[in-house]
């Protein structure tokens, strides 16, 4: 959590409210924290969890050890996050009231005993991160502040437990019913505009030209928002509008193409779909934002029948380097290699003629048959995630993405998931509850060769 915006505005924001507590908290001066500060920091929460001095003293002290946060380093905020996970339970006093659960047989008393045993179970810390959230654009601070966990926690227990707990919280503060969505387009606010050109983690945004032309008139763009995060963004979905399978990246991001015309459309083509905030990993926005967006545009657009993404296939270039030495008709996964390493091989009608068909054959079995470990889910993430969400991989294109990027996580092959919607429950139930995965015929003729 660098001191962005959005952590000067925070800081701005709570200034007011943290006045009433000045003095309490431990003045750094610097972007650390030494022993005697951390101390002091640790009385001062202490200070909120027992309300010293009623709630309105208690919520200043809260805004003061979070513009303390912000003003830190990488290792002081450290070192704050582990006097923060340090307000764990009780442990004996769990211990006791379990005990006592096991020895009561009358109701009313086993009842009053689960109700405290309950309560002695949440660790102080809860509270504490509850009061953060209760200021203004608290819930923004603590999603920062689970991504500044997310790094620090490592092996260490203490901090695990906190990101554990404060990951349950941002599960229920951000139940899909509480999100709206919204289209994002030309119009939009220009700090928005901006913060979806930063934020794109699939098609790198070259410009405000470019971020123009995928909210064309052919384009969608679609987000989910989160009424305590008006202007921040949760997760984002970039569609096309065209009249066939799409299956070269670069022609649909093409700025010198020719409009199309939406109303006319019989293709939407999901071609990017990134989330924004770092600290929301783990909580899945994506499956309920492609059925809403679907929702949407079949009511919109009535011409539009396929709903398709054009994605990448991220892991394949991976698996392919530590890939067993199979034949493949054409070669072997070496000699493939080999041939990858060379510089510009996409460019060498020779090179391509050589790797295009046992490559496209690899990358079939890698997409269907390569499971994570003990799981029967796709290797491929992003495979497993549309297979989860009920897609069929309809098509893998060659040389779908020429950029650096493609190049080097995928061969430059992208491939196509479709959503039909009459086949997303049965797609979804097949493959989370037996591991079978949707392809089209054409893909899985590239196994049989």
């Amino acid at each position: 959590m660098p001191l962005t915006d959005t952590a000067a505005r925070l800081r701005l924001l709570w200034h007011e409210i943290a006045a009433a507590a000045r003095g309490a908290m431990p003045s750094t001066g610097s972007s650390k924290l030494d022993g005697r500060q951390t101390q002091r920091l640790r009385e001062e929460l202490q200070a909120v969890l027992e309300e010293r001095g009623g709630e309105i003293a208690a919520r200043a002290r809260a805004a003061l050890a979070g513009q303390l946060y912000l003003s830190l380093d990488a290792e002081g905020r450290e070192r704050f996050l582990r006097v923060l996970a340090s307000f764990g339970a009780e442990r004996e006093r769990v211990d006791g009231l379990a005990a006592e659960l096991c020895r009561t047989d009358e109701p009313a008393q086993r009842r009053r005993v689960e109700r405290s045993l309950r309560r002695a179970l949440e660790p102080p810390r809860v509270a504490l991160l509850r009061r953060f959230n209760s200021l203004p654009e608290g819930v923004k601070f603590l999603v920062d502040l689970r991504a500044d966990l997310l790094d620090a926690a490592g092996d260490d227990q203490e901090l695990r437990g906190l990101e554990g707990d404060l990951h349950d919280l941002l599960v229920s503060w951000f139940d899909i019913g509480f999100l709206e969505l919204r289209r994002i387009t030309w119009d939009s606010p220009a700090a928005l505009l901006e913060r979806l050109a930063n934020y794109e983690a699939v098609h790198e945004v070259r410009g405000w030209s470019d971020i123009k032309n995928r909210l064309d008139a052919d384009r969608r763009c679609f987000a989910f928002f989160h009424p305590l995060m008006p202007s921040e963004p949760l997760i984002f979905i970039e569609v096309a509008l065209v009249n066939e399978l799409s299956g070269d990246i670069a022609a649909l991001l093409d700025q010198r193409a020719p409009l199309g015309a939406a109303l006319t459309s019989t293709h939407a083509i999901f071609y990017s779909i990134s989330n924004c905030q770092r600290g929301l990993v783990g909580i899945s926005f994506g499956n309920a934002l492609i059925k809403r967006v679907v929702d949407v545009l079949s009511t919109e657009l009535r011409n539009v029948k396929t709903f398709s993404t054009l994605s990448p296939i991220p892991g394949f270039s991976t698996w392919l380097e530590h890939a067993d030495e199979r034949p493949t008709g054409d070669g072997s996964p070496n000699a493939l290699r080999a041939m990858l390493a060379k510089r510009a091989w996409y460019r060498d009608p020779e090179s391509v003629e050589a790797v295009r068909e046992p490559l496209m054959r690899l990358c079939a079995h890698y997409l269907i048959e390569e499971r994570r470990a003990g799981s029967t889910r796709a290797l491929d993430p992003v495979a497993h995630f549309h297979l989860s969400n009920g897609a069929q991989i309809e098509r893998i294109n060659w040389l779908g993405d020429r950029s650096p990027r493609g190049l080097r996580e995928s061969a430059g092959m992208m491939a196509n998931y479709v959503y039909r919607l009459d086949q997303i429950d049965d797609n979804h139930q097949a493959y989370t509850q037996r591991g079978e995965i949707a392809a089209a015929s054409g893909v899985r003729r590239l196994l049989r060769h």
